[in-house]
């Protein structure tokens, strides 16, 4: 679970840009805070001279677009903190760099520091507002914020971290929230339904409403009048109010052969998905102190689980309990294998993106640095062109650790850059299904094993019981 904050640096009265970069910077890489420094990755910049790049980028920015900046934001920061307990300092800091590469998508410098000087492990994710191509800048956009938690939230399900369930929203309702994209009433959800399983063409009312009941649909008898309610609904609705085509008697004649059942909704909407949530254990949640209200809540839930567990074994034809474990273990192999394949290009990526800079910048301080040298390391001629030095300085190191003699051409980096960035969009198509398939189908094998009272693992006699 991660919390997340993005902050909005500016400069500080009496101070220069120079000098707001640099408190801001050095206050994330205090060595009693990071682990003497082992604890900062950085993409696009080095750590050591981050404050004269990000510097060095808005005079070329300035440069390029005759814009002034004395009264603009120069970074941004994202402080994000994690559970106590749940994550280690280097998982923390891997986790928030992948969350600033995929954010700010390869056009900002960007550093990540992590603390553990409080019990709280957390991240300062700092970024230039100015673009890696020095003619663009980082703008705030409306609900910011919640894009940032929710790009965190995703990264740390990746990590199988928790996240917060609930979080608080502002003013603006959930479906004003959505806009377009709001969740359909109750009723159009329920019409889906309907409509979806009389396309499994039930031989009459009753297998009907058993189909429905297998996908999450509560059916309550009232008397003569049969209600429904999805799982998330407040109260049952009776079929006579669902709509045109949809009362009892409508759809005994449309399963009779008697007339034509036609879909009547206001408008087309997916149904979505039925997840297969985890049983509650319910025995371990008393002894944690849940009252017996819970107890009622949990043993319905748990009864709605079990349904829609047994639903989507039959409808994946999962009831061999080996064929189950197997192809868990399979999704799993599946989703890790992308994940890796996206890391690598993504590691790449990086690599090439801090190459490209390093050659900009070394070629863009060639004459300042040879004249530096030219004047035998003048201190006062050091002190006039700092910035300059520590980027051609910066650029040297790098590469001569990358053992670099001859520098490669900025074309073919920018070629291999866009074919790994294309490898990776392509890959993230199939990576997002695997994930969602790995987590239903862990979710399912983790309901079977309490239903069936297994360890994860199961005896000889369980699964010939499980398969009969």
């Amino acid at each position: 679970m991660a919390t997340t904050r993005i902050i909005s640096m500016h400069i500080n009265k009496g101070k220069t840009i120079g000098q707001c970069l640099s408190d801001r910077t050095d206050y994330a890489k205090n060595p009693e805070k990071t682990q003497d420094g082992e604890l900062i990755s950085s993409f696009a910049c080095d750590p050591a001279t981050v404050d004269a790049e990000f510097l060095f980028a808005k005079r070329q920015y300035r440069a390029a677009t005759g814009r002034d900046q004395k009264n603009d934001v120069i970074a941004y920061q994202v402080r994000q903190s994690f559970k106590p307990g749940e994550v280690t300092p280097e998982e923390a800091n891997r986790i928030g760099y992948e969350f600033a590469e995929r954010f700010l998508k390869g056009k900002h410098a960007f550093l990540v520091a992590t603390h553990t000087d409080r019990r709280h492990i957390h991240n300062h994710i700092i970024w230039n507002s100015t673009t890696l191509d020095c003619k663009g800048k980082f703008r705030d956009f409306l609900r910011s914020a919640m894009a940032v938690r929710r790009l965190s939230d995703l990264v740390c399900l990746e990590h199988r971290l928790s996240v917060i369930e609930n979080p608080k929203r502002g003013s603006l309702s959930y479906n004003k929230w959505l806009g377009e994209q709001a969740k359909p009433s109750q009723r159009e959800q329920l019409r889906q339904a309907i409509d979806t399983a009389l396309e499994r063409r039930p031989a009459d009312l009753e297998a009907l409403l058993v189909l429905l009941t297998g996908a999450g649909i509560e059916v309550q008898r009232r008397g003569k009048s049969i209600s429904l309610r999805t799982g998330t609904g407040k109260k049952f609705l009776r079929l006579d109010r669902l709509g045109k085509g949809y009362g009892e008697a409508d759809l005994r004649a449309g399963l009779a052969g008697e007339k034509e059942h036609k879909p009547d909704r206001k408008q087309e909407v997916r149904q979505p998905a039925q997840r297969v949530s985890l049983l509650v254990d319910i025995e371990a949640k008393l002894r944690s102190g849940k009252g017996a209200g819970y107890a009622r809540w949990a043993s319905k839930f748990n009864l709605k689980q079990t349904a829609q567990t047994l639903a989507y074994l039959n409808q994946h034809q999962l009831l061999d309990y080996q064929v189950l474990s197997e192809k868990t273990a399979a999704a799993t192999d599946r989703y890790h294998q992308l994940g890796d394949k996206i890391k690598a290009a993504e590691k790449r990526m990086a690599e090439i993106a801090v190459l490209r800079t390093h050659i900009v910048n070394y070629a863009k301080t060639h004459e300042i640095y040879t004249a530096y040298r030219k004047a035998g390391y003048s201190k006062k001629f050091r002190a006039d062109h700092e910035a300059d030095i520590l980027l051609h300085q910066a650029a040297k190191r790098a590469f001569d650790e990358l053992s670099i003699k001859k520098l490669p051409k900025m074309k073919d980096l920018q070629a291999e850059y866009a074919a790994l960035l294309a490898e990776k969009k392509a890959a993230y198509a199939d990576y997002r299904k695997a994930r969602d398939e790995m987590r239903e189908l862990l979710a399912v094998k983790a309901n079977v094993d309490q239903i069936m009272g297994r360890d994860g693992r199961g005896s000889t006699q369980e699964k010939e019981h499980g398969q009969r």
